[in-house]
């Protein structure tokens, strides 16, 4: 199967394109997400301009206590995203919302750099709607990430929960609540690829995999 490997030349080929307009802007926008009570505790995506980037997280775990990782987040995501943090003055303002009853769902920083300014703000809810959108898409990648994060180590280590682990991730994508799935194509393929693995969660796999193809 050549889906990842695909995918792969398909987003190193998009970034050394966008590279050098990225490199021209300097601009950068980074999200973190703290929680102490869940795992990751803590979570960050570094997001350039042109659409590479970084995801690095913290677990409290005995098999895995760091991952850092290169993504690279799709044209219309981080269109949405710049264009976002220019609109809000580079998130340059107290923009969480503190009358809102609202559940705690980790504390969230956005910040942005560039040239043209720079700016942060912290919030669990915020009271600019756009905002609250971009945070909305930024965990569902984030969430793509931990999946392929659990998806390796199940692989490795716990074989028969990869069928249900691969089913949540269908409906999350069905959903919107997992997005950027190109960026665990390495995951899903080596599952599809595996022959010790069980028939229904290959399958899974492949259909991931082709979803995400589907999607470019």
């Amino acid at each position: 199967m050549k889906i990842a490997a695909v995918l792969l030349g398909v987003v190193l080929t998009g970034g050394a394109f966008v590279q050098s307009s990225g490199a021209a802007t300097g601009a950068h926008v980074s999200f973190t997400v703290e929680d102490p009570q869940i795992q990751p505790r803590a979570y960050t995506l570094d997001i350039n301009e042109d659409g590479s980037g970084a995801y690095t997280a913290t677990y409290e775990s005995p098999s895995v206590q760091h991952v850092n990782r290169p993504i690279h987040i799709q044209g219309p995501l981080v269109s949405r995203l710049f264009q976002a943090a220019r609109k809000d003055h580079f998130f340059a303002s107290d923009c969480a919302d503190r009358h809102r009853r609202v559940a705690f769902t980790g504390k969230k920083t956005l910040a942005y750099s560039g040239p043209d300014g720079s700016g942060s703000c912290t919030f669990n809810y915020s009271r600019e709607q756009d905002v609250n959108q971009i945070t909305a898409a930024l965990v569902a990648v984030g969430y793509t990430l931990q999946v392929g994060n659990r998806l390796r180590q199940e692989h490795r280590y716990d074989r028969l929960s990869l069928e249900s682990e691969l089913e949540s991730l269908q409906e999350a994508v069905r959903e919107g609540r997992a997005l950027e799935t190109e960026n665990i194509a390495p995951e899903l393929e080596a599952i599809a690829d595996d022959n010790a693995v069980m028939d229904l969660a290959r399958a899974r796999a492949r259909s991931l995999l082709q979803t995400t193809v589907a999607s470019r």
